[in-house]
């Protein structure tokens, strides 16, 4: 594994991979502070400043990977920012959206592609369960493979299911980056549509060797779950901060 392996958390799920060489973008929402309406009533989203300015995250990207098209996932703001010949890699339920975004070099990926020499896995997920599934729609998460790097399983918008625990047994991934935060959807709220403490716990137990990078936390105003309600939880099933990593907007985590 090399020491310029890393990945930073800029805000609710975005992050900035750098990878094999190359700068991946994943999943990025890039509005100021409250400019989009409520979930819940709670407060205006995004709740938080980006930790640095938008053009200082889109500089030198070689490639944007998208889970899904939720605003808080890809907004407008991202479309404009990015260059619209970047590479970018999607679900196949996004591709039309996509290409009427203008974005002239997406792929979409069913299964599995190979873009300079990393291996890109398309895995699935479920935003929720029963009814609010259905309004959630389709998600994905990627695996992310290539020489001499740790395995990294981004796992998306997705409650705790057995697709997840094949996949990790599947992968064996060095870290697994989860969207912890607990949120919940109007109309719904005994229904979490992201994983929540207890949910994270169950994949802790069934981890084997990979660190947790948990994010999607403290950004919106429907995520529950926050940095502090899961590092207690953590602490009282014993799980290590070194096993365990939660970090702030804009922290790099090396891998």
């Amino acid at each position: 594994m090399t020491i310029d392996t890393s990945i930073q958390l800029i805000r609710n799920a975005a992050l900035v991979i750098n990878y094999a060489g190359k700068k991946i973008l994943v999943d990025p929402m890039l509005a100021p502070k409250d400019a989009y309406d409520s979930f819940t009533g709670a407060a205006r989203n995004p709740m938080v400043d980006l930790p640095l300015p938008v053009e200082d995250i889109t500089k030198d990207i070689d490639l944007v990977l998208v889970t899904h098209t939720h605003r808080d996932h890809f907004d407008p703001v991202a479309s404009q920012a990015l260059d619209k010949s970047v590479k970018l890699i999607n679900q196949p339920a996004d591709k039309v959206y996509f290409k009427e975004e203008g974005f002239i070099n997406a792929e979409t990926v069913e299964e599995s592609t190979v873009w300079n020499g990393i291996s890109i896995y398309r895995t699935g997920g479920e935003h929720g369960s029963g009814e609010v599934l259905k309004l959630m729609g389709t998600v994905s998460g990627f695996i992310l493979k290539a020489e001499g790097q740790p395995t990294v399983y981004i796992v998306g918008d997705s409650i705790w299911i057995p697709l997840v625990a094949q996949r990790i047994e599947q992968f064996k991934p060095d870290y697994i980056v989860i969207n912890s935060g607990g949120a919940i959807w109007p109309g719904y709220e005994a229904t979490p549509i992201l994983m929540e403490e207890n949910q994270v716990m169950q994949l802790m137990n069934e981890s084997g060797k990979a660190k947790i990078i948990a994010v999607h936390m403290e950004a919106l105003d429907h995520c529950h779950t926050t940095r502090a309600s899961l590092r207690r939880k953590a602490n009282e099933s014993s799980v290590s901060a070194d096993k365990l990593i939660i970090p702030a907007n804009g922290e790099t985590v090396m891998l």
